[in-house]
């Protein structure tokens, strides 16, 4: 009973703990909340009856481990067990790998450290190009199931008519060409993880298909009426807006619950300029090989300026072309050939969301200054000009700014 689970957590400590959802005098989620709210450093698994999974989705989020839906097998069993005896003991190494300090990427280690330790469905939402793939590696590589395969697909590039045998595989003669047995991915990710890129392309077929396999972890392969456990953890991404999808019919809801149940967003770069230097030169130091190649402080400036639409891949392309133009190991403003979107300097949505408004005059301010500056390969008196400024005003703004001229830059008064 609940009580005396209680008695013996507070005493003892236990390599995992399996719970009923259904107590004499309470029920498991309590046992959960309990467990979680004290830190207490054990994993702890619900059982369901069948086909009563919402339960198990509550548990979930509120830190379960995993679940298991009755009947239970020993298969499963042994198998909750090794993974919740795998886990490891201290937080991921994310850090090398999650570039800047701010807020936002520490909400994103913070998460990331949390659902690692646990079984639950995770669905990594963000721009294209913002780190999803990565943060699921991240999440992998930190759980019990780092040494197991992890299984990454594109759903948005299977074509439809292929899915269910790429999916779930087929028996040899389940139609024509299938000479021999195949697996699918479920079979390919057995005991580890199954990451569903860009998950919201899945048509609406598939979607009743995926969402069964989540609900009773097991597949049936094309061409045969026997179905097959499987003990698979879903990680699950897209750039679109996934509730959108669902409102609009697109996307079954049912499926989106169960996908959804542990979120995370990964922030796009421009909302971390202040991460953007550190990020910039860590991506060099990664790509410039054997080279000493450094920005200068405007190039830095620059960057952290522009909007970054491809956000870190867009970012890892400026800096390659950059490492191939630039001259003498410096990359200037010129080497990386940014095209600066103006409209964005006209696009006042994000004042009240993202910046207070002295904040936002800054940064528009500051593009509009960096952008008259490389226009005129930095030539204060030019840009000036062009802004319809006196120099002096011109160059009290730059230092207002933090906006340092390139060395050697000799504009007069």
């Amino acid at each position: 009973n609940l009580h005396t689970a209680l008695d013996k957590l507070t005493a003892h400590r236990y390599d995992l703990c399996l719970t009923d959802m259904r107590m004499p005098d309470g029920n498991g989620l309590e046992l959960v909340q309990y467990i979680n709210q004290r830190n207490l450093d054990v994993p702890v698994a619900v059982i369901t009856a069948h086909g009563n999974l919402e339960n198990a989705v509550t548990a979930l989020k509120a830190g379960a481990f995993d679940y298991l839906a009755k009947p239970l097998s020993l298969e499963q069993l042994r198998n909750l067990v090794k993974s919740a005896l795998s886990l490891p003991q201290s937080g991921p190494s994310g850090d090398k790998l999650l570039l800047g300090h701010s807020p936002a990427m520490q909400k994103v280690r913070d998460l990331i450290e949390r659902v690692a330790r646990s079984q639950a469905p995770v669905h990594i939402s963000g721009e294209s190009g913002s780190g999803k793939e990565l943060a699921a590696r991240l999440i992998v590589q930190s759980g019990a199931n780092c040494n197991q395969p992890m299984i990454a697909v594109n759903c948005g590039a299977i074509p439809e008519n292929l899915m269910e045998s790429e999916f779930f595989g087929y028996k040899k003669g389940a139609f024509t060409g299938a000479d021999k047995d195949k697996e699918g991915f479920f079979q390919a990710a057995e005991g580890g993880t199954l990451f569903l890129d860009e998950v919201a392309d899945l048509p609406l077929a598939m979607q009743v298909k995926l969402l069964r396999v989540i609900q009773e972890k097991r597949v049936r392969r094309v061409g045969t009426t026997t179905e097959e456990p499987v003990d698979v953890r879903i990680i699950s991404a897209t750039h679109n807006d996934l509730a959108e999808r669902v409102k609009q019919g697109q996307f079954r809801q049912d499926l989106y619950y169960r996908l959804n149940v542990i979120p995370i967003r990964m922030p796009a770069l421009r909302e971390l300029r202040d991460d953007i230097p550190e990020i910039a030169r860590k991506t060099l130091e990664r790509l410039r090989g054997g080279s000493s190649a450094q920005f200068s402080e405007e190039a830095l400036h620059v960057l952290q300026a522009y909007d970054f639409p491809g956000n870190v891949r867009e970012l890892e392309n400026i800096i390659e072309r950059a490492l191939a133009l630039c001259s003498e190991g410096l990359i200037s403003v010129q080497d990386m050939h940014l095209t600066p979107d103006a409209s964005s300097l006209s696009e006042v949505g994000e004042v009240t969301n993202k910046y207070p408004l002295p904040d936002y005059l800054d940064l528009v301010e500051k593009r509009a200054l960096l952008a008259a500056l490389q226009q005129t390969n930095f030539n204060r008196t030019a840009a000036a000009k062009l802004l319809g400024l006196t120099f002096r005003t011109m160059r009290y703004r730059m230092e207002r700014l933090g906006i340092k001229s390139p060395e050697g830059e000799s504009d007069a008064d």
